[in-house]
């Protein structure tokens, strides 16, 4: 049995002895774009450009992520510092990093239409402080096809392979999210390459459409759809719909006997869609794009939207582009050249953003 004097002496070490450091947690994040978030708190994400961001005081900063196929770049204060490349799971570390505070964030380059990639967290070096997220008061959605993925839009021509298509698809530089950064705007990208409104490109796929998968937090995932609209409440929609639908001849088999039953089916197609879009976002101001191979029907679209729209719908013709992206997509160069027309656009509209500054 210990005497009280020695008891007293445990105690008093105890309560010297100092307590076991805490492994650090990971960042509180914000996230630019859908994803399904797990209950271990990873997320798994396969929309274009998705981004992860979070901000912490301190040197160093390690990522865990897991990909099947996809490339993603990890940039600190703006600078990237890596581009992950490899299918499976990483985990780096950055550091070295100058005493201070620091933004981290993870972006998909890549298009992945199945697969995608699941973010496990960013996770500060001890010592370091975690600091709240900083989402952005403006927000911007773009909804559309390959042209809005940035399909192969770092060649510089338009032969390439799918391998090439993959290496050379930087969704960062399409013109989405080039103009969304421009404005001081958070962004999302619903894009999914050669799905038009109700034909897909060349008669393939029947029976699937990008208003058909627009619902979906994955495109290859019709478990997992988006429900209550939450934080995301975007003052302008972008749509980029009709090159799929109008670039290639019909087909025998095909449901619409001739270009004008195809026409009659995308308009009505596309103004549902478009209502249920803003029905969702009654806030948002919608800009609907279309070059000259369908531009007309936009504009019809637009003006029976606009019978009875709350917010005005308004069209943006594109064309006089390089298109010397794989396979006669835009390039990088007319990705800047879409982004500008589309700030323009959106400079002679500042009221669309209900005083929201950058």
């Amino acid at each position: 049995m210990k005497s009280p004097r020695a008891t007293a002496l445990l105690l008093a070490f105890l309560a010297a002895a100092p307590a076991p450091a805490q492994a650090p947690q990971p960042l509180p994040v914000h996230v630019g774009g859908r994803a399904i978030a797990a209950p271990d708190g990873s997320l798994t994400f396969g929309w274009p450009a998705v981004y992860v961001e979070g901000r912490f005081r301190g040197t160093a900063i390690s990522v865990s992520v897991e990909t099947a196929d996809d490339r993603l770049q990890l940039l600190v204060d703006g600078t990237q510092k890596a581009l992950l490349i490899q299918p499976g799971s990483a985990s780096l570390t950055i550091a070295g990093l100058a005493p201070g505070d620091h933004v981290v964030r993870l972006e998909k380059v890549t298009e992945s239409q199945s697969g995608g990639s699941r973010f496990f967290g960013f996770t500060p070096a001890a010592g370091s402080t975690a600091l709240p997220p900083a989402p952005r008061a403006r927000q911007i959605e773009f909804i559309g096809d390959s042209y809005t993925v940035g399909y192969g839009n770092l060649s510089h021509g338009e032969t390439c392979t799918q391998q090439q298509v993959h290496d050379l698809t930087d969704s960062q530089q399409a013109f989405g999210p080039l103009v969304a950064r421009a404005l001081g705007a958070d962004y999302r990208v619903n894009a999914f390459s050669g799905y038009g409104v109700v034909r897909n490109y060349n008669g393939t796929s029947a029976g699937q459409s990008l208003p058909l998968i627009y619902p979906r937090l994955k495109p290859d995932d019709a478990t997992h759809v988006e429900g209550d609209r939450g934080a995301w409440q975007p003052q302008v929609i972008v749509i980029n719909l009709g090159t799929n639908d109008w670039s290639t001849p019909l087909h025998t088999g095909e449901p619409w006997a001739d270009r004008q039953a195809l026409a009659a089916d995308y308009r009505a197609k596309y103004i549902a869609f478009a209502r249920t879009v803003m029905a969702r976002q009654p806030q948002a101001h919608l800009i609907l794009m279309g070059s000259d191979l369908f531009y007309d029907q936009v504009q019809q679209i637009a003006a029976t939207l606009n019978q009875d729209a709350k917010n005005p719908v308004v069209t943006l013709h594109f064309g006089g582009l390089d298109m010397d992206g794989c396979h006669h997509h835009l390039s990088t160069k007319d990705d800047r050249t879409e982004a500008a027309a589309l700030k323009a656009l959106l400079e002679q509209h500042a009221d669309y953003w209900g005083g929201a500054m950058p």
